[in-house]
């Protein structure tokens, strides 16, 4: 089971982009932060873009963010990379013809509902602000 790792990109790209403004920007660099390849990153970058997250110009290597830190959201970000789709899914391989395999599903859709709800509404209160003076403490810890 694969599991993604779009919405953590998508914070590390706007944190990376946001802390060091002076730095190599490009797709290639950013992409050996994260350990992935350029074009990941770019497709990332691309979805940010559109959602109104970031500001960028195809060719040139100097993004940067298209709101103040403390106006995105992790859900803002969550939703550009992942669209709708929920934090947990139902398994749609059970058998058809076992009682629970075909029952455990709508029993589980109503949990799975009121987690999503929960998530969204604690993703809306945690900014990329916080996220960042939380990296800034954590950095101060590990080089005391």
């Amino acid at each position: 089971m694969k599991y993604s790792t779009k919405l953590s990109h998508a914070v590390h790209i706007l944190v990376f982009i946001k802390i060091n403004p002076s730095y190599d920007l490009s797709s290639t660099a950013i992409a050996k932060s994260i350990q992935t390849n350029p074009g990941c990153v770019r497709q990332i970058m691309m979805k940010l873009r559109e959602a109104g997250l970031l500001n960028s110009v195809t060719g040139h290597a100097k993004p940067s963010l298209a709101k103040k830190t403390a106006d995105i959201t992790l859900l803002d970000l969550y939703r550009a990379v992942e669209g709708t789709k929920p934090l947990l899914h139902l398994d749609t391989q059970t058998n058809p013809d076992c009682g629970v395999g075909m029952n455990i599903q709508l029993s589980l859709q109503k949990y799975y509902d009121e987690i999503q709800e929960t998530a969204e509404h604690k993703m809306k209160e945690i900014t990329l602000d916080h996220i960042i003076n939380l990296y800034y403490k954590n950095v101060d810890q590990f080089y005391i």
